[in-house]
């Protein structure tokens, strides 16, 4: 018998968030909305999902706050 499994982090975008100043780079951008997500796969299937959150990410160096 064979299983495919697997652990894994979605992303999914959100569009635009808002305009902030980057703590690690110091510019100001427009940063990146997304959902994110921890989940179980078996055959490439989601099986289970966890771990839900709401993150703004710099366009620049991609520091990650969440909101």
């Amino acid at each position: 018998m064979f299983f495919l499994f697997g652990l894994g982090t979605k992303q999914q975008d959100l569009g635009s968030g808002e305009v902030r100043t980057c703590p690690r780079c110091g510019n100001t951008t427009q940063w990146a909305r997304v959902r994110q997500v921890r989940q179980f796969t078996v055959f490439f299937v989601p099986i289970a999902r966890w771990g839900r959150r709401q993150l703004e990410i710099c366009g620049i160096c991609g520091t990650a706050v969440e909101v």
